[in-house]
């Protein structure tokens, strides 16, 4: 069975670059945050269900989700957050799933922001990839890059998982700090021959 590998790390650690390494080593990359995207754009399939959890505002005017407003009520009403969680996460599950299988036997890097936090996707990969860096780190990027408020960035951060709960769950961790973008994919390519090393993976296995 070919390797299936769950990728995650926190806001601005660097993930999103680490994944477009692995897809150039040949892997197939499963995005949940792009299968979330999708399932609440415009007539997207989460829709529906979200306008009759939440009502007809958290639509904005071309009738994807306000990522705004849900944003702002999630982080602070954990019900809100359970309750968008209980939707998203199903229909993201049964999406990534498919495009696994589309894969054939081909790696497959799940890239799953909350995978820290959640047994079920543990439970589908044979390794976990944490991609780590200083929070100091994070803040400088997000604000570089996105045009956040320091404040902004470290709410996000303290609403997601703790740096040293990923890296307990790692199997394989990246250090990000003060790393080249050549240091960077020099280090993804040693993972990367590591990993073709091991034996092959049984089927049963997941």
């Amino acid at each position: 069975m070919p390797l299936h590998l769950g990728l995650t790390g926190g806001i601005g650690s660097g993930k999103s670059t680490v994944a477009a390494m692995l897809v150039g080593q040949g892997a197939v990359l499963v995005d949940t945050d792009a299968i979330a995207h999708g399932l609440t754009a415009p007539q997207g399939e989460a829709m529906p269900a979200l306008v009759r959890e939440f009502g007809p505002e958290i639509a904005a005017a071309d009738g994807a989700m306000d990522r705004d407003r849900m944003r702002a009520l999630a982080f602070t009403d954990t019900s809100a957050r359970r309750r968008l969680e209980s939707i998203l996460h199903p229909m993201i599950g049964d999406a990534a799933r498919r495009q696994a299988d589309a894969a054939g036997e081909r790696a497959v890097v799940f890239d799953v922001p909350l995978l820290a936090a959640s047994s079920h996707w543990r439970q589908r990969v044979h390794r976990i990839l944490v991609v780590d860096c200083a929070e100091d780190t994070q803040i400088r990027r997000v604000m570089q890059r996105s045009g956040w408020a320091e404040d902004q960035v470290r709410r996000v951060i303290a609403q997601q998982t703790p740096r040293a709960a990923r890296r307990a769950i790692a199997d394989d961790v990246i250090f990000n700090d003060d790393v080249s973008l050549d240091g960077l994919r020099k280090h993804v390519q040693d993972l990367w021959a590591h990993w073709s090393s091991l034996p092959a993976v049984p089927a049963s296995t997941l």
